[in-house]
């Protein structure tokens, strides 16, 4: 639920990915030297304010590196494809976020005013010169020496022939303790599901931990540590590494083996969802924030719901939702991606075409169609856009929490509770409990409206009324 589907209007996510910062052809031998250090500024953007930093260095070769941070969405090193520098001018490309910037510098070297381009729009951009890297406050974040064990383990996938790689947290005193397996949400995750800054696994097992628990927290498939192939896997690839890693726990002397449990945040709770509809030795389930619906049903909401936070009008909500609507129908109905491919950019097409003459409508470029039709055809998307929750909800029957935020946009509370209590229902099973809590979004922090562009801005990782919550429940239901 943290990938981007289609973007048809200026969004305020310039991160498309993270990878390693690209070190430039551009030589510091001449005027390069006087880019070097910090520069910061506001991109200002049909109502929003996107704070954007560049960083300029260079290597011991001379060889001029530059890399971009988004602040407010707790984004680093954002890497460039391509630096041109000629006298007080420079041009910086990436192609990782498909933007440009292009600026001089003045007399004193201490701001370079340019333009900013991406996705079609250009929008003018002052960059000051920074004492240094501006800071990202993250005050929950634990910090060693820890008053537990923390050991590093490796632990076989063996249905799929990989290893995946964790830690494992446990008390510091000998004996037989609970345990858990968080399991991440949607997109490459590592161990602490770290994003925007936030690493929010590593506060949850600290918590967890702290409290008397066995904690197992694990690198996606190809991410990380772990070996596999994330690219082409889809949900039921990871509850296959989320059963590696129960039966992992299972093997260790010092946690009770009757009482190991699984807590999955966002797409992670439908895959502790599957795991545990496969087995009777599932002690419990906590879903944060998990889906009830259908991936279509849920894209559909949250597209919607994003929108009005940011400001979008109804007819451009409707606009989209119509698009969205027929290019899942193209998926559902075609199975071969080059047919599929095609007649998503046919509708992509038609949709230019009906805004032609909309002035605040920018088409997408062939680099974002081509990256929405690869992401739309993935293996994970098809999956993902048809699972449905309750034929493996309805087959839980263990002790089980749902907890969602009332702010949550990407997962909305309401529907989704109801349709995971409708299953569970269904299934027999009265053993569980549904909780919303106040003000949280999809994140679990403290929010003002719900929306993902708050995520990185906020300093909270996780609310301690959503830690309180999930810990009093473990404590009543199966803490023995």
């Amino acid at each position: 639920m943290k990938r981007n589907i289609l973007t048809v209007t200026f969004f305020r996510v310039l991160i498309i990915a993270f990878i390693c910062p690209w070190i430039t052809d551009a030589r510091g031998e001449g005027p390069e030297r006087k880019f070097a250090g910090t520069w910061s500024g506001t991109l200002s953007a049909m109502g929003s304010r996107i704070p954007l930093v560049m960083n300029v260095s260079f290597t011991n070769a001379d060889s001029m590196i530059v890399t971009f941070d988004s602040p407010d969405q707790g984004a680093r090193d954002i890497p460039t494809s391509m630096v041109l520098v000629k006298d007080d001018s420079i041009s910086v490309t990436s192609k990782t976020i498909a933007g440009n910037f292009s600026g001089k510098i003045n007399a004193d070297a201490t701001s370079i005013s340019g333009v900013w381009k991406q996705s079609g729009f250009s929008f003018p951009l002052l960059l000051v010169r920074q004492g240094e890297k501006i800071a990202i406050n993250r005050p929950q974040e634990p910090k060693p020496p820890f008053p537990y064990r923390v050991t590093e383990v490796t632990f076989p996938n063996r249905a799929d022939g990989f290893e995946l790689a964790g830690t494992l947290t446990m008390p510091e005193k000998e004996g037989h303790y609970p345990g858990v397996v968080l399991i991440t949400g949607s997109g490459p995750q590592n161990r602490d599901e770290e994003l925007l800054g936030h690493k929010p696994f590593l506060v949850l097992a600290d918590w967890l931990t702290r409290h008397g628990m066995a904690v197992l927290r694990y690198d996606d498939r190809g991410v990380a540590k772990s070996k596999g192939d994330f690219a082409t896997s889809t949900t039921l690839d990871f509850a296959s590494d989320a059963e590696a890693a129960l039966n992992f726990l299972k093997g260790r002397q010092e946690i009770d083996t009757t009482d190991i449990g699984l807590i999955g945040h966002s797409e992670g709770g439908l895959v502790a969802a599957i795991v545990t509809a496969r087995r009777n030795d599932v002690a419990f389930i906590v879903l944060m924030a998990g889906p009830g619906l259908t991936g279509e049903q849920i894209l559909l909401m949250q597209a919607a719901l994003i929108s009005r936070a940011e400001g979008a009008d109804e007819q451009t909500i409707r606009s989209n939702e119509k698009l969205s609507r027929d290019m899942y129908t193209v998926l559902r109905k075609n199975s071969d991606n080059e047919k599929a491919g095609k007649k998503l950019r046919g509708l992509m097409a038609d949709f230019d075409k009906k805004h032609v003459n909309d002035t605040s409508y920018h088409p997408l470029q062939e680099t974002e169609i081509a990256l929405q039709v690869k992401t739309l055809t993935s293996p994970w998307f098809r999956c993902f856009l048809t699972l449905d929750p309750e034929e493996y909800l309805s087959k839980v029957k263990c002790p089980l929490l749902a907890v969602n935020g009332s702010l949550d946009l990407q997962v909305p509370p309401r529907e989704n509770q109801q349709a995971i209590e409708k299953a569970l229902i269904f299934g027999g099973n009265s053993r569980y409990e549904i909780t919303e809590l106040p003000g949280l979004n999809h994140l679990f922090q403290t929010a003002t409206t719900g929306s993902p562009t708050e995520y990185a801005k906020i300093e909270e990782t996780i609310s301690p009324s959503a830690l309180e919550t999930i810990w009093n429940w473990l404590q009543k239901t199966v803490i023995k």
